[in-house]
């Protein structure tokens, strides 16, 4: 063991010489290389030691612990760097520099690396295909005090490189806990029947809100369900459950496929009714207000010749009665006093014909009303007086 003379002694003429303990290292040195083999080796080189140089071989060594400093922070990482661990900085992507151990030390982390989680179950291996159960983890209960299994799988990834150095023990046992957490709050918010159809409403927020809350420095991508169904043990009975749910839910969309094929129609109809009546309410109107225009003119000519145009509407009232009924003409110049008229027939006759004038038997002939067509030439003379 090499003993500095002047180390760790104080004497009243102050501290030591730093030539002399120089000296002293490069003689404790010179006895290390230059007299090793005791006394005979010292003789045989006549008693003059090897002098080493001790300032470049110090200054070799100072520059080979400050290039111990460098370092390369990959792209997408982040350098988080401790002087005697306490947090100094963090440090881009690129070629770094920081004093070397003891001093600082450095931590790379990886911020764009996305990490994967699984809460219920475990993969057997990649590419497999097989997953494990975890009951413990898996099994949940629901509003309804009813058991589902649910199997969950969460990525992540850091936002935070200080927060996650120096908060965090155990990341994926944080991620778990929150994960977990957020889960079964929401299913026990949750009925079972919602679960199983609707699925598993989103709980990242609620995990990124546990987390952030202990500034762990980490952030939720993607929560996915891998699985939600009822345990092993009443399956069957959920499955009964489900058959049914779907054919209520057939039900469903055939009446509502039922519904859009009547629904549609009844409103063309409904259209065309208004229409209908809005036609019928516009004829309406117009025809009265013609009666109305026409009466009108009537009485001007009526307060001009009162009995002129009490005549003529009683002809034209006439007309129109005797054109719109059955006419029977009876012919007595051949002498007979007693003439006999089928009534039944006639009657049944004019309902079945469509004509207005029916032929009657025996010495009954069809002739046009004499006095009608000398009381249309009447009203036209008194018309074009």
């Amino acid at each position: 063991m090499i003993k500095f003379p002047g180390f760790g002694q104080r004497n009243n003429e102050g501290p030591p010489d730093l030539d002399e303990v120089l000296r002293d290292l490069s003689q404790k040195l010179n006895n290390l290389f230059g007299k090793k083999g005791g006394d005979n080796n010292n003789q045989a080189t006549g008693g003059k030691g090897t002098n080493v140089p001790v300032m470049p071989i110090l200054a070799i060594i100072a520059a080979i612990w400050l290039a111990t400093g460098f370092y390369i922070v990959d792209q997408g990482s982040l350098g988080v760097v401790q002087r005697f661990g306490k947090f100094t900085q963090t440090t881009e992507p690129g070629p770094r520099w920081h004093w070397p151990f003891p001093i600082e030390t450095k931590t790379i982390v990886n911020m764009e690396q996305v990490r994967r989680l699984e809460v219920g179950y475990r993969s057997n291996g990649e590419g497999s295909g097989s997953k494990t159960k975890v009951p413990r983890e898996a099994l949940m209960l629901t509003e309804d005090e009813n058991i589902i299994d649910m199997q969950v799988a969460v990525q992540y990834k850091l936002k935070n490189a200080k927060d996650y150095v120096f908060n965090n023990r155990d990341t994926d046992k944080a991620v778990m806990s929150a994960a977990e957490t957020a889960i079964r709050e929401v299913v026990g918010k949750s009925k079972l029947d919602d679960l199983l159809q609707k699925g598993l409403p989103d709980t990242s927020a609620r995990m990124q809100a546990i987390l952030d809350s202990y500034n762990t420095g980490i952030l939720i991508t993607s929560v996915s369900r891998q699985k939600g169904a009822a345990p092993e043990q009443v399956k069957e009975a959920f499955d009964d459950v489900n058959r049914a749910n779907q054919d209520y839910q057939r039900q469903i969309n055939l009446g509502q496929a039922y519904a859009n094929d009547v629904i549609p129609r009844a409103r063309g109809n409904a259209s065309r009714l208004a229409a209908e009546a809005a036609g019928y309410k516009l004829k309406v109107e117009s025809e009265a207000k013609g009666n109305a225009s026409r009466f009108e003119q009537i009485l001007a000519q009526y307060n001009k010749a009162p009995e002129v145009t009490r005549q003529r509407l009683y002809l034209d009232a006439q007309e129109q009665i005797l054109s719109n009924t059955s006419k029977v003409i009876v012919d007595q110049k051949g002498g007979n006093s007693l003439l006999y008229l089928p009534l039944d027939k006639l009657m049944e006759a004019t309902r079945s014909a469509s004509s207005g004038v029916v032929t009657a038997p025996a010495n009954i002939s069809k002739q046009e009303e004499p006095g009608i067509e000398e009381s249309r030439g009447l009203t036209r003379d008194r018309d074009s007086r």
